[in-house]
């Protein structure tokens, strides 16, 4: 009995000692490591297809017959003939503002730069003597006034003459007309707006003595401005009143819109020019009276014409041609161009409606090449 007892202890302990015990925990974590690395693995399995797709395309790109070169479809348009012309820009209404009187100036209501309506007051001068005169001259209508209407009822008892009546009627009159002139000359010392617009530089501040020679301000209607401009006189009948004309000045790449209101009647003898005015609107006051203006003057239109790129041109000793797209080869034509901007030119002959153009690459192209349309235009 004793010698088995700690034989049975031992195996006891091996039983429940020493075996770790398995935790949610511990199993949640295991999972988690394992679907990790799956994952890595199936992204890592799609990146290489992905790269194995781009690369194959690639090389079946590279490997197409053919030159590569980016082509136009030919299709009628509208074509201008324009002409390059320098203009001036001139307010709409400007006016130099000066006193009619030789008077000092009381007060000064308006600001540099701000605009005024029809009729404001600009500037007001001393008027104190011109209202004393006014006075004076009321006062003797009103006694000329009494004596007229005695003399009427005087004459109309016979009790006075007829002469009489006359010179104090005539005394009446000559008074009324002295204050009504009166009235005109102390309006002048009240120096107003003569139409909506902006105030310029002032030149001229209270307590200044001022005469009808002294420029006091200058007033401008820029609201529109009109842009004068002579024309060559062999283009003198092909821009007619109403017809729209674009501009820009300098600093501002807009492209501004203006309307021929009106010509001259004759052509400069000097310059063999024809002088035209038209007129643009300026809403946002950004176009100045005095800036220079480039217009591009349009001349005649022609609605059916055909137009390509002007890198499509090839030039020569014998002059333009272009590479065309035929069943799928360059086939190279010569072409008559008209007329041309920066990024375009009008061909007159050499291309039909619906011809497709080579526009790059031509330096590589010959004719009866193979060509592989990259992009269409």
């Amino acid at each position: 009995m004793n010698r088995l007892l700690p034989t049975r202890l031992i195996k006891e302990k091996q039983q429940t000692g020493f075996a770790p015990a398995l935790t949610p925990a511990s199993i949640v974590s295991g999972l988690s490591l394992l679907l990790l690395f799956f994952a890595v693995i199936l992204l890592d399995a799609c990146t290489s297809r992905a790269n194995q797709t781009e690369s194959a395309a690639a090389t079946a790109i590279a490997a197409a017959p053919g030159i590569p070169a980016d082509v136009y479809v030919v299709s009628p348009g509208e074509v201008k003939q324009l002409i390059e012309i320098a203009g001036t820009l001139a307010a709409n209404q400007e006016v130099s503002i000066s006193s009619e009187l030789t008077k000092k100036v009381v007060s000064v209501p308006v600001k540099e730069g701000h605009f005024v309506n029809k009729g404001d007051l600009l500037f007001q001068l001393d008027d104190a003597d011109l209202q004393a005169q006014l006075e004076r001259l009321r006062q003797q209508e009103k006694l000329a006034a009494l004596n007229e209407a005695r003399l009427k009822d005087l004459l109309a008892h016979d009790a006075a003459s007829q002469q009489d009546y006359d010179q104090a009627a005539t005394n009446l009159a000559v008074l009324k007309a002295e204050i009504r002139q009166l009235q005109t000359t102390i309006d002048k010392t009240r120096i107003r707006a003569p139409f909506r617009g902006r105030i310029g530089i002032i030149r001229t501040y209270p307590g200044a003595l001022v005469s009808p020679n002294t420029p006091l301000t200058t007033i401008v209607d820029d609201a529109q401005v009109k842009v004068e401009f002579s024309l060559p006189e062999k283009y003198a009948n092909l821009v007619k009143p109403g017809s729209l004309q674009k501009f820009k000045v300098e600093g501002d790449s807009t492209r501004y819109s203006a309307t021929v209101i009106s010509k001259e009647s004759f052509v400069d003898p000097t310059t063999r020019t024809l002088l035209l005015r038209a007129i643009a609107p300026n809403p946002q006051n950004k176009l100045v009276a005095g800036q220079s203006a480039h217009l591009s003057i349009a001349l005649r239109t022609a609605n059916d014409a055909l137009q390509i790129p002007s890198q499509s041109l090839m030039p020569s000793s014998q002059g333009y041609s272009v590479y065309l797209l035929k069943n799928g080869k360059a086939q190279a034509a010569p072409v008559v161009v008209g007329q041309r901007d920066a990024e375009s030119v009008q061909v007159t002959k050499g291309v039909q409606p619906g011809d497709t153009v080579i526009i790059s690459n031509q330096l590589r192209l010959t004719p009866g090449a193979d060509v592989r349309v990259v992009n269409l235009k």
